[in-house]
């Protein structure tokens, strides 16, 4: 079975480019700082009360666009599909050239707090880890599922409990 990390190794030929800081940046925000009109607010999730930034560790590869964005959600999808029982949550892609990412929880009580949203990040992370993509460049120590995101392009994910809850972070 395909790996949906595999996917972001697939045309990879420049190899891995990396910014400069050492370490990443997070900066917790009550607001954000440039208030963007955000049109799935209200239909896929709640509007978002809490936001973060993260300054990436990794620069978009040059060849990722809305295919390569569309193809690695698909992926991810079908993985998630693939597994013996039920999926708990959904990811998708939005925005014209889908460079946000939306994660939506399907169950009752499963991302409803920001903690429990940063965790179900982390284990992404630890599925991003594993991937022959961190592995064969030495990063898997160094990259999160946030840097992956940056290397397809994404700008934006957007993470929810479905109901009332909804977090937002930006990748810069």
């Amino acid at each position: 079975m395909l790996s949906p990390l595999r996917l972001a190794a697939f045309s990879f030929a420049a190899g891995f480019v990396f910014a400069t800081a050492a370490t990443p940046a997070f900066a917790q925000e009550k607001t954000p700082k440039k208030v963007e009109k955000d049109n799935h607010a209200g239909y896929y999730y709640p509007a978002p009360k809490t936001f973060e930034e993260y300054k990436a560790r990794a620069v978009t590869l040059a060849d990722s666009d809305r295919s390569r964005r569309i193809a690695f959600v698909a992926n991810l999808t079908k993985e998630f599909l693939s597994r013996p029982y039920p999926p708990q949550l959904v990811i998708f892609a939005k925005g014209d050239e889908k460079q946000k990412l939306i994660i939506v929880a399907l169950d009752e009580n499963h991302m409803n707090t920001i903690f429990r949203a940063r965790a179900v990040l982390a284990q992404l992370t630890s599925i991003a880890i594993l991937s022959p993509l961190f592995q064969e460049h030495g990063v898997e120590e160094i990259f999160t599922f946030f840097d992956l995101l940056k290397l397809l392009g994404f700008k934006q994910v957007t993470i929810s409990d479905g109901k009332t809850f909804a977090h937002q972070v930006r990748i810069r």
